[in-house]
């Protein structure tokens, strides 16, 4: 079990899919917040990030922006199967790619994992 120390930010535009990884993290331990404009406050120490979001960022460069600001782990979810986008998001430092659906035993092993 995950530290109770341990904190999550899940940034997601889906509220149905951003509703579950809140639950499933939960499930590991983890303090969870669900809003990006938290993270400074509450300096996440994992952050799943949407490589997709709505607006002009995309999540990879929003999570690049994250991890040099704040150190987070990135673990980014996709329903994208590009190599472009997948090769974007794995060159993030310490980052991991989960495809969607998400299942609770991959994220379960991107949160204990070794960052990449």
């Amino acid at each position: 079990m995950t530290s109770p120390a341990m904190t999550a930010l899940v940034v997601e535009d889906e509220a149905l899919i951003s509703m579950l990884l809140c639950d499933m993290l939960e499930t590991l331990g983890l303090s969870v917040c669900a809003a990006a404009a938290r993270a400074e406050r509450h300096r996440p120490d994992i952050v799943v990030m949407d490589v997709r979001l709505r607006g002009a960022c995309d999540g990879i460069a929003a999570a690049a922006r994250i991890r040099t600001r704040l150190g987070a782990r990135i673990i980014f979810v996709t329903a994208s199967r590009e190599p472009v986008t997948v090769a974007r998001a794995a060159a993030i430092d310490s980052a991991a790619v989960l495809f969607k659906p998400i299942r609770p035993q991959d994220l379960e092993a991107a949160v204990h994992g070794a960052p990449r």
